[in-house]
């Protein structure tokens, strides 16, 4: 007998959509609150170039900044998938 697979009815062979439900909308959580983070360092570089008409290599940090927001909190993300990958393994 093959072993049960994620995501999938076990005598139907279908799709568990509370199952994909249920695993995706903490991911999507966390990716939000990824791209709210980075959103902080963009805003303040738009606003620094805009508004208080600074020199552009302000914006420079702040960009920088941002990639370095989204880089980390990409890097979680993966990780969070890794082990919740391996955690429905083990099950």
């Amino acid at each position: 007998m093959s072993p049960s697979r994620p995501f999938f009815d076990s005598p139907s062979g279908e799709f568990d959509t509370g199952q994909i439900l249920y695993e995706a909308i903490p991911l999507a959580k966390l990716v939000a609150a990824v791209g709210a983070v980075a959103l902080v360092p963009w805003l303040m570089g738009w606003l620094m170039l805009e508004l208080v008409v600074l020199t552009p290599r302000i914006g420079i940090v702040f960009t920088l900044a941002t990639q370095f927001v989204l880089a980390v909190g990409s890097g979680l993300v993966l990780i969070y998938v890794v082990v919740r990958a391996n955690q429905l393994a083990e099950q």
